[in-house]
């Protein structure tokens, strides 16, 4: 099983200034008490992982002083950007620090309670180069959509604001083969999702795995308020 995750906790999260103020980075936002990347490790703990890579950069101190080099049985292992690379540039820097060849990748502002040996054993089975943990919305208007054949292969990615209504959405989740994504010799600034996986779908096996769990993206201040309520008694 996978063992090591990449958490993108970088973000400096403007749209929820207002709301948590300019001290602390965005998965720091406070959800009753305790900062969001505290559930998301919790999560992590539940399936196993046990070396988590926290890909830093805005603020990074902060996270560094509060969680220091472990979280219950997990170690902690800091990728701090000098400036700012992209989704892609975070995943890139923060592989020189994986061990394994393979590694979970999540969002450090997105609760997404996918089942991480579910989307493992099909990375495994079907030995692609990127698993991508999907969600179905009822609204996928904030959202570019994915779509995939019947062998679970990717087959397009459709951009945001171009679809409403129901779908399935790059839920911020993944298993990525270490070895053939840094084969690729992509730039040390990119965005994962555009210059990633919407370029290299129909080069890489680039896959997606259907999930209906809990989702929440904090992103938006309506949504980190939803979060107050939706994780309460979450952490054990």
């Amino acid at each position: 099983m996978i063992k090591e995750a990449i958490i993108l906790a970088g973000g400096m999260g403007k749209r929820l200034k207002g709301v948590i103020g300019d001290d602390i980075p965005k998965p720091m936002a406070p959800v009753n008490d305790r900062p969001f990347l505290e559930y998301l490790l919790t999560y992590l703990d539940r399936w196993g992982v046990s070396r988590v890579i926290m890909a830093t950069g805005y603020k990074h101190e902060v996270i560094e002083k509060y969680f220091g080099n472990h979280y219950k049985d997990m170690e902690i292992v800091y990728s701090v950007e000098d400036e700012p690379l992209g989704t892609g540039g975070a995943v890139k820097k923060a592989l020189e620090f994986v061990k394994g060849q393979n590694v979970y990748v999540v969002n450090g502002d997105t609760y997404f309670d996918a089942n991480l040996w579910k989307l493992a054993n099909f990375h495994k089975a079907k030995e692609v180069d990127v698993c991508i943990a999907l969600r179905k919305m009822g609204d996928t208007s904030r959202f570019g959509t994915v779509k995939i054949d019947q062998d679970n292969r990717i087959i397009e990615f459709i951009e945001k604001g171009t679809q409403t209504g129901m779908g399935f959405i790059n839920g911020g989740t993944y298993i990525i083969n270490s070895k053939t994504f840094l084969d690729l010799k992509l730039p040390n600034k990119f965005s994962l999702e555009i210059d990633y996986f919407e370029k290299y779908y129909k080069k890489q096996r680039i896959f997606g795995v259907r999930c209906y769990s809990f989702f929440l993206d904090i992103g938006i201040p309506e949504d980190y308020e939803e979060a107050t309520n939706a994780f309460e008694g979450l952490l054990i």
